[in-house]
């Protein structure tokens, strides 16, 4: 599956999310909103103009933001 987590370094949610992917040797590829201004208005025009990260896209073109690590586990049928 083909993941990709917009977010910044130093964002809670963020790190936690990618520990997740992490713990479950998940690939993603990752988007800095910070350093890319780019990146920053893609997820701006995916939330109604805000920058919220993480967004999690996925390859079904199925969105997550801010996701819980139970949100995550459900979407990925990970027990």
């Amino acid at each position: 599956m083909d993941i990709k987590m917009y977010g910044t370094t130093w964002c809670g949610d963020c790190k936690r999310a990618k520990a997740f992917f992490e713990r479950h040797d998940i690939e993603y590829d990752w988007f800095d909103t910070d350093t890319n201004e780019e990146f920053e208005n893609y997820v701006k025009s995916l939330n109604n103009g805000n920058r919220v990260v993480p967004t999690i896209i996925f390859s079904d073109g199925s969105m997550l933001v801010e996701p819980s690590d139970e949100d995550l586990a459900e979407k990925l049928l990970i027990k």
